[in-house]
């Protein structure tokens, strides 16, 4: 027997919706299959818009998600391309990335060993959880995250902030408790420093909640 959940996120900044995720993830025995779509776009794609798919395939086991395959799909800005990672024992076996591009001879490189026990960003993002939680406890928020994207290797770390009530539009849907995290990203190997965009995104630690 299979389980399915759809969820439907939006992606919100300063109070303004910049665009919305859908994820779809499919779990047989301890496998588990997740497909995902997301736009995001600035003044309704005027000045910028992205598009993109992922995939995402593993185990489910007593310790956590164990990935084997990620993939993504995007868009934009005059740019597109496709990322492929494969896992083996634990660790990255393979990056392939499409179009190619020289590694930056400034950028701090990523070690076999910080590839070791990595999650993909979409199982970092929805699978980390430990089942041993509820929804609403704020322990759930007392974690780091260790992620790798094909290129960059960072942590994302987990706060607990409060717990908030929420109702579903759908009447199959979660209404009630749930816990509210603080996110911090923290860089640690695959980029230049000095990254405008690493600067931005690991020091507004307090305006990103999950």
């Amino acid at each position: 027997d299979a389980t399915t959940i759809t969820a439907n996120y939006g992606v919100y900044w300063a109070g303004l919706h910049f665009g919305e995720v859908r994820l779809v993830m499919t779990v047989r025995g301890s496998r588990y299959e997740m497909k995902g779509s997301g736009r995001f776009s600035v003044l309704g794609g005027l000045i910028y818009e992205w598009r993109g798919s992922t995939t995402s395939a593993g185990e489910l086991t007593k310790t956590g998600p164990k990935p084997s395959l990620y993939t993504l799909n995007y868009s934009g800005a005059d740019k597109h391309g496709d990322v492929r990672i494969s896992f083996a024992d634990g660790a990255v076996s393979d990056v392939s990335m499409s179009p190619k591009k020289r590694a930056n001879p400034k950028n701090i490189p990523v070690t076999k060993d910080q590839l070791r026990g990595v999650l993909d960003p979409m199982t970092g993002a929805f699978l980390r959880a430990r089942p041993d939680l509820t929804n609403a406890d704020l322990k759930v928020c007392d974690e780091t995250i260790p992620a790798f994207d094909g290129k960059l290797r960072f942590d994302i770390v987990l706060v607990p902030k409060q717990q908030r009530q929420v109702e579903s539009k759908e009447p199959e849907g979660y209404s009630g408790p749930a816990a509210v995290c603080g996110v911090k990203f923290v860089p640690i190997s695959g980029f230049r420093p000095g990254d405008r965009g690493i600067n931005f995104m690991s020091s507004h630690a307090d305006e990103i909640e999950v």
